[in-house]
């Protein structure tokens, strides 16, 4: 989900019988002309899913770390990767999507989270 009518669209799709509930949503912060990567814009993104919504929140560049702790903050689930962000910090290159998935469990456990084995995370998406 880039922007709002992403979401409209969804839940239109969702109601029409086109796409199975439950779904498991993404939405995409930090690209040009789509969903800001912001606290608030969040918010906002996560109301516009249906109340059973299975969610999570992504940054793009630079908003990546900050998302992930919003996404979890507001209950949703976290994904970080290369394809999204290069660095750890500021011009420290990422050596490998284990170090920003490393780096993201550090931020999370910093604001309380337990991070889900593999298989809770399966369990949790209904997944085998």
């Amino acid at each position: 989900m880039f922007d709002s009518g992403d979401c409209h669209l969804a839940s239109d799709l969702i109601a029409g019988g086109t796409l199975a509930a439950p779904s498991l949503f993404s939405l995409v912060l930090g690209v040009k002309y789509g969903f800001n990567a912001t606290p608030e814009t969040m918010i906002y993104a996560r109301g516009l899913l249906p109340e059973w919504a299975v969610w999570t929140g992504f940054g793009i560049g630079r908003a990546e770390f900050p998302m992930v702790a919003q996404a979890w903050l507001l209950g949703g689930h976290v994904r970080v990767g290369m394809e999204d962000n290069l660095y750890l910090a500021k011009g420290v290159l990422a050596e490998s999507n284990a170090a920003l998935v490393a780096r993201a469990v550090d931020i999370l456990r910093g604001v309380g989270a337990a991070p889900a084995t593999p298989i809770e995370a399966r369990a949790a998406l209904g997944l085998s």
